[in-house]
């Protein structure tokens, strides 16, 4: 699963308009944890720590450990907002969950064994349809990624949400089995196949 990452932060005496761009003016940026049944708590993170975690490419699905003063909310991000200009994050949004919690993330797709897969070795290109799958899993043990296996895969074929194996206790939040990724024949088969099969005809 995706490490616990962590966070340090500080409880806001003040909320609103004013005192949250006071508050990027002294590079944190305004927050709230919210959910588990307890009252919003208003926080301020500081901006650097936060573009650091960000930048892993990894925070939107992971655990957050956040701790406020002598007390640690394990929290997993539900939003983050940005600039419009200067795309910096200028607030963000924390859900309280524990070792009982479900919740509903974004998990990339990672393909392995393309050199076991005979579409592509023929040329085929890999068309990729889902790039990220929304699943439903514990809080404790959201993935790092689905990993999908070309390896046997050829020209033409589709590979489906049900050739993929899920851990335990994890479940995609579409019921149907869809389609995740295709193996495409190059342009250039395509025209030599339709002119083999228009020769054929005559």
């Amino acid at each position: 699963m995706t490490d616990v990452l962590t966070l340090p932060a500080e409880a806001r005496a003040k909320v609103g308009k004013g005192a949250s761009r006071a508050m990027r003016r002294q590079g944190r940026v305004p927050a709230v944890i919210y959910g588990g049944g307890q009252p919003p708590l208003p926080i301020a993170i500081e901006e650097r720590l936060l573009v650091k975690q960000l930048a892993g490419g990894r925070f939107m699905n992971s655990v957050i450990d956040i701790a406020v003063g002598d007390t640690v909310h394990r929290t997993i991000p539900r939003d983050v907002q940005f600039h419009v200009v200067t795309d910096r994050p200028i607030h963000a949004d924390f859900l309280r969950v524990s070792e009982a919690s479900t919740v509903t993330v974004l998990v990339p797709v990672r393909f392995v064994h393309e050199e076991a897969c005979p579409g592509l070795k023929r040329g085929g290109v890999l068309n990729v349809v889902r790039h990220e799958i929304e699943l439903q899993c514990p809080a404790e043990a959201i993935p790092d990624d689905i990993t999908v296996d070309l390896a046997g895969f050829d020209l033409g074929q589709s590979i489906h949400i049900s050739a993929v194996t899920l851990p335990p206790r994890v479940r995609p939040t579409i019921e149907r089995d869809f389609t995740i990724a295709t193996i495409v024949a190059p342009s250039g088969l395509k025209a030599e196949e339709a002119a083999e099969g228009a020769s054929g005809q005559g």
